[in-house]
């Protein structure tokens, strides 16, 4: 691999680990990816530092591993998710015009119809963005963002059907329309249910998965099968 700047380190990092080519609960040695990147080690502990920060890589003892895909925190990720995109939802009928709604099921049409998982897993999310951002609050924009990085390693397990895929463009047209007729009770309900869906296929997948997963290498663990207590500040 040719050698990279300092500026394109984590890019290509993050690139591996999203698409899986760096796959959950994988070893990283620093060493190992100065040879891979062409790189430094200052610059490479600087990117998975802030990967960690992502909740995408994780200290183990004196060296890194890809952080392994954690079915309690996917839950508690979707727990936040939707109460940001309520918020985000609620925010936007006050203060999106109707162009800016129009612009946003424009989105949804033109979106490609190649069936495909990935242009079905990009499509969701350019869709959530962009309702996010209606609301006009960046800090829910971009914790929709984080929410959607946290699940993006999981989140191709939901599209992977075309009927999957169908069903959200249809709840997405949906919620867009309720919007759009300013009945904000409606559309609450309509994010909530979207969000809770997505969340329960997504478990469900993982569950009926978990054995082939692990199979091709991926690590998957439970960390708690309820929400301990939060520590104190």
């Amino acid at each position: 691999m040719a050698t990279q700047t300092d500026g394109t380190i984590y890019a290509s990092l993050r690139e591996a680990i999203l698409s899986l080519d760096l796959v959950p609960g994988e070893k990283l040695s620093e060493r190992g990816l100065e040879a891979l990147l062409g790189a430094s080690r200052t610059p490479i502990r600087a990117a998975l530092m802030r990967l960690e920060n992502e909740g995408l890589t994780e200290r183990v003892g004196r060296g890194w591993q890809v952080t392994p895909i954690d079915l309690a925190e996917i839950r508690a990720v979707m727990e936040y998710r939707e109460a940001i995109e309520k918020a985000a939802v609620a925010l936007a009928i006050d203060r999106a015009d109707a162009e800016e709604l129009a612009t946003l099921r424009a989105l949804v049409d033109s979106a490609p119809r190649d069936d495909s998982e990935e242009s079905g897993l990009r499509d969701g999310g350019d869709f959530h963005l962009a309702l996010a951002r209606l609301s006009r609050n960046s800090f829910l924009a971009d914790a929709v963002g984080a929410s959607l990085t946290r699940l993006s390693r999981t989140r191709w397990l939901e599209v992977r059907t075309a009927e999957s895929r169908a069903l959200a463009r249809a709840e997405h047209v949906a919620i867009i329309a309720a919007m759009s007729a300013g009945d904000a009770e409606r559309a609450d309900t309509l994010i909530s249910a979207h969000v809770r869906g997505t969340r329960d296929r997504l478990m469900a997948h993982l569950s009926e998965e978990h054995r082939r997963l692990r199979g091709r290498g991926f690590s998957i663990i439970e960390s708690s099968t309820t929400p301990p207590p939060l520590p104190n500040p």
